[in-house]
């Protein structure tokens, strides 16, 4: 399936594990931040051991910019804390993720949690991205004004507009 992303930035993923407080678990997992570009790094390359967190490089991501969604990176932006979404999806292997997604279109990232198995944890934003963000704003988003619909009463057919209201017939 080919693209319809007018930019792409590419990015690498960095993950972090420490011991989960659970019977059930070993390890707790989320992602973390986002690296400027695609380091030369392997995927799952350890990044820092520290007290027991690992920080690891989970491996590259690339974040496409769609002319239709101006509006949803431009509401990011103004945001008091841009963010980027990122997606990691279970694999029957160790490390137990592949990277899924990066997204800067918050209805995006808000519908990668639906899943239900996928991990989805926003993070912040770096400087470049939301100067490239920006750049690729100014040149396509298009301000469209707001069209409140009128209703029109008489084709209601809701409950209240029914015989006897309230969604019940009273002969």
């Amino acid at each position: 399936m080919t693209s319809t992303a007018l930019v792409s930035i590419p990015v690498g993923v960095v993950v972090e594990r420490h011991q989960a407080a659970s019977p059930w678990l070993d390890f707790v997992w989320r992602p973390v931040s986002i690296l400027e570009g695609v380091p030369s790094a392997a995927p799952w390359t350890v990044l820092r051991e520290s007290g027991g967190v690992t920080t690891f490089y989970a491996g590259p991501g690339a974040i496409e910019l769609h002319r239709t969604e101006t509006a949803n990176y431009l509401s990011n932006l103004r945001s008091d804390a841009p963010a980027l979404w990122i997606g990691l999806r279970p694999a029957d292997r160790d490390p137990p993720y592949d990277v899924l997604a990066v997204t800067a279109d918050p209805a995006e990232g808000e519908a990668m949690t639906e899943a239900g198995n996928d991990l989805v944890e926003t993070v912040p934003m770096p400087p470049a991205i939301a100067e490239t963000l920006e750049a690729f704003l100014a040149q396509h988003h298009v301000e469209r004004p707001f069209y409140k619909r009128q209703r029109d009463g008489s084709q209601s057919d809701g409950p209240a507009r029914r015989k006897g209201g309230g969604g019940t017939d009273h002969e």
